[in-house]
């Protein structure tokens, strides 16, 4: 059908009141205004022709448009409520024509979608790319009817003088519907994007959409809508709605029923025009700002399926298996302590009870120590609880030398067991007498002790100096503060780390709650690092089981307080029946850093907790803030234990921390790449290594002044090259020498390398040294003679075995923010357990116990010197 543009009025025959003159002029005033405004020519009087042609799916129409005709191209089809069809628009243009493109505009019954061919898409910097064939999907409007035709129109427009050839195809789309764990392929590019509408089938609250190519660039974009028109899938307006996340091998998004509506949504598709949002090259800069540039081939082949994700008895099922996990480590720990009470019991009735002790018993209770001189057997100590009701070994020393030459087999005399008992219960009874002046003043307040107002080394102000620098130290020469002052201040760093924890934690939560919110209101999936194919949400939550699985710490944390709570109670009741094992024997028990340690591992499970609840480079430090404190409270505890007297105190650990910390975000925010900051650090970490070992090697008895150098040229002059001396502490120096090869060769590493993530790396270089200083502790402990009672034996091993485990889940890489999301997401992978937990989580469970097994091997390893004299434990 063929007619003018400029419409004609249609008058009826008859003037009635107004006059036909006057008419016929308005009509022809009316019909130079069209002509003027509405034909787009600016010569008055110019006509354009349109053309509407009843047009059919599957055809390829050929032809040709100038400015001076348009054409309509009419269809219709049917639509039912019940199945829907997707309608594709596909455009080649023949001629290349930039200046004047053709317009061409869809117009439905309830959307009208509008495109230009040559189509210009933008990327950085500008940059323009010109896409002469475009294909677009039409939104499909719903119907109430069972059945409805509706009509759509293609009108095909330019303002080019010159003829331009195009080609048009209307198809309809097969398999517009995506069918639940059925696999659909598909290829699309920048200007071709495709889309796919979903409905939940019912009883099915929660799908995981999973978008996959062999490809891993072109960069595309993969985004679920609600059922809307108009539908964005385009590279410049895909982030305009719903959840979207770009991807190269890999993509994946979990949808709820509950934020749609209609109960269904589009998957769409996007391919991007440039690859630098997806980690690949950039393009060079163009040199004109309108040049056009040539594209290529940018079209993918994706595959899409839509699965079904975990119902709520999976997540019941995970929770009751995490909690029946950690719970378990509270019936063992039950279960020992009642063990062990039950094994200090009998022994108990057995001095209580002489007359019911069998000679073989009686004898078991003498053993030979080192010197060949016959003691009483100490009581065996619980691995969780302090025996303080033993006798005191001086007294079944004394009463056992005395006795030796009186009771005992003498040839075939009988062994006399009443006499022996009687005889050492005499002599501790008064033992303990001689030490009441002692107990009553230990007893004494701690509350109205403090440490800063007096000197607490009066007695040997004039000889400390050489009692540290003996050639070989012991315990007792480094543990002769007042107890009293020492508790007090390593409580200290309990207090100071529940404070620190309160004021860290409420920004962090508070922080990582608006993330969760950024992430949920703009729907952009990038922000946050999740394995997406095993990211279960649970509320405003994205990734639930992430945030489950730390639960670990703040149980095990807490076991182990009440562990350590048990102990110190334990050990303060024999104080107060002034036991002498627990006054004079073994390594002092202070318990304020293991309380630390304890409330550490609580705080590291919560911060890990709510770093993963959006996972990114910005708040990485939530996660590993406290495993720099717990990395250097086990440090500070190993020293402590047979340093007492020269530990540092609360205020400088933690000062020391917040400075690791504060290199930690420096790194993060500056040490990608930088140099100069690489540099600063690598000659910082060298020289602290240096002040530290020499803290170390001369026990704190050096001075950090103008002479220093001048009295190290002394000392390497008179040492060294005079009389060619060794070291005087050769095994401090091991140790030293060992810890600045590890301390300057991760130093060099840092500075060649210079790895991404520099909060991993700090965190490793605490590591390193705690484990090269826990291993001199345990090779200098077995050097010196010392045993490892049973179950510190089993807690190794047991730790060893986890720490291996752990450490396999760790490298498993799942995701990682020192890549782009698109990147990151090519190493997620689906759950391994319960089809709830990935292999993450499965390292926080692991790690959980590990560090739990870790503190426990602190807490009982030097059970074994219970019954010894300080002055017979060695420092090293």
């Amino acid at each position: 059908m063929v007619f003018r543009s400029c419409w004609k009025s249609r008058h009826k025959n008859s003037c009635g009141p107004t006059p036909c003159w006057i008419r016929s002029g308005l009509a022809a005033l009316l019909w130079l205004y069209v002509t003027h405004f509405a034909c787009g020519s600016g010569a008055l009087g110019e006509t354009k022709n349109v053309v509407q042609k009843d047009a059919e799916f599957d055809v390829t129409y050929n032809d040709t448009v100038t400015s001076e005709n348009q054409t309509i191209y009419a269809f219709n089809h049917t639509v039912s409520r019940n199945k829907t069809e997707g309608v594709r628009v596909s455009v080649d243009v023949l001629s290349h024509g930039f200046e004047s493109p053709i317009l061409f505009v869809v117009r439905q019954k309830q959307a009208v979608l509008s495109f230009q061919v040559p189509l210009i898409l933008r990327g950085l910097y500008q940059r323009k790319y010109p896409y002469n064939h475009v294909g677009r999907t039409l939104c499909q409007p719903l119907t109430r009817a069972a059945s409805e035709t509706q009509y759509f129109f293609v009108d095909v427009s330019t303002l080019s003088s010159q003829g331009t050839n195009y080609q048009l195809r209307v198809s309809r789309v097969e398999s517009f519907t995506l069918q639940t764990d059925k696999k659909f392929t598909f290829t699309a590019s920048p200007s071709q994007p495709q889309y796919f509408k979903y409905v939940f089938p019912d009883g099915v609250d929660t799908v995981i959409v999973k978008v996959n190519s062999d490809m891993t660039f072109p960069c595309s974009v993969m985004s679920v809508q609600d059922i809307q028109c108009p539908v964005y899938d385009l590279d410049n307006n895909v982030a305009f709605i719903g959840m979207y996340q770009t991807m190269t091998k890999k993509g994946a998004i979990t949808v709820q029923r509950k934020d749609f509506p209609s109960n269904s949504f589009y998957v769409v598709v996007v391919v991007k025009t440039e690859d630098e949002a997806c980690g690949g090259p950039l393009r060079f800069y163009p040199l004109r700002p309108d040049e056009l540039i040539d594209a290529g081939n940018r079209s993918k082949v994706v595959d899409v399926i839509v699965s079904p994700a975990i119902k709520s008895e999976v997540y019941v099922m995970g929770m009751l298996f995490c909690l029946g996990i950690f719970l378990t480590f509270y019936l063992l720990t039950l279960l020992v302590a009642c063990l062990e009470n039950r094994r200090a019991n009998k022994k108990r009735e057995v001095f209580q009870n002489p007359e019911d002790t069998s000679p073989a018993e009686t004898a078991s209770l003498l053993v030979k120590n080192g010197d060949g001189k016959t003691v009483a057997s100490p009581y065996e100590y619980g691995s969780f609880a302090d025996n303080g009701s033993t006798i005191s070994s001086e007294a079944l020393t004394d009463s056992a030398t005395s006795t030796d030459n009186n009771y005992g087999y003498m040839g075939q005399e009988p062994f006399k067991r009443r006499p022996i008992l009687n005889h050492l219960h005499h002599i501790a009874i008064r033992l303990e007498r001689s030490l009441d002046s002692v107990g009553r003043s230990r007893q004494e307040s701690l509350s109205s002790v403090e440490e800063d107002d007096y000197d607490t080394l009066d007695d040997i102000n004039s000889d400390k100096n050489i009692v540290r620098t003996k050639k070989f130290l012991c315990v007792s020469d480094l543990a002769r503060k007042d107890k009293r002052i020492l508790s007090k201040k390593y409580q200290i760093y309990f207090w100071n780390i529940a404070t620190i924890a309160v004021f860290y934690a409420l920004p962090v939560v508070q922080l990582v709650i608006t993330y969760q919110t950024v992430v949920n209101v703009t729907g952009n999936q990038d922000i946050c690092f999740y394995n997406f194919l095993c990211a279960h949400p649970l509320g405003a939550l994205s990734a639930f089981n992430n945030i489950l699985s730390n639960l670990g710490y703040v149980m095990l944390g807490l076991l182990f307080l009440l562990i350590v709570l048990k102990r110190d109670i334990v050990h303060n009741r024999a104080l107060v029946r002034n036991d002498v094992n627990a006054l004079e024997c073994g390594i002092p028990k202070h318990f304020g850093l293991f309380y630390a340690m304890g409330t550490a591992l609580m705080m590291e499970g919560l911060l890990s907790a709510c770093y993963h609840v959006c996972p990114n480079y910005t708040n990485f430090q939530f996660d590993t803030s406290f495993m720099y404190m717990i990395a250097g409270l086990c440090m500070l505890k190993l020293y402590q234990k047979r340093h007492p007297d020269i530990n540092a105190s609360a205020y400088t650990a933690y000062a020391c921390l917040a400075a690791v910390i504060f290199f930690s975000v420096l790194g993060v925010v500056f040490g990608k790449g930088n140099t100069v900051f690489w540099i600063i650090f690598s000659v910082i970490h060298i020289l602290a290594t240096l002040l530290l070992s020499t803290q170390l090697y001369y026990m704190g008895r050096w001075r950090l002044d103008s002479g220093v150098l001048r009295r190290m040229v002394y000392i390497i002059y008179t040492d060294s090259i005079r009389q060619c001396s060794g070291p005087m502490y050769i095994d401090r120096m091991v140790l030293l020498v060992m810890g600045n090869i590890v301390n300057w060769s991760l130093a060099a590493y840092g500075l060649i390398v210079r790895p991404n993530d520099f909060a991993s790396y700090l965190l490793a270089i605490a590591i390193c040294n705690l484990l090269l200083y826990f291993a001199f502790y345990i090779i200098m402990k077995l050097r010196s003679g010392e045993k490892i009672q049973c179950l510190a034996l089993v807690c190794i091993l047991f730790t060893a075995v986890v720490w291996g485990f752990a450490l396999y889940f760790f490298f498993q890489g799942l995701s990682t923010w020192q890549k782009t999301p698109a990147e990151s997401r090519e190493h997620n992978r689906d759950c391994i357990l319960l089809s709830f937990f990935d292999d993450h989580d499965i390292w926080h469970f692991l790690s959980s116990i590990a560090m739990f097994g870790s503190f426990l091997v602190l807490l009982t390893m030097d059970d074994d010197l219970d019954s010894v004299q300080r002055d017979k434990i060695l420092v090293f």
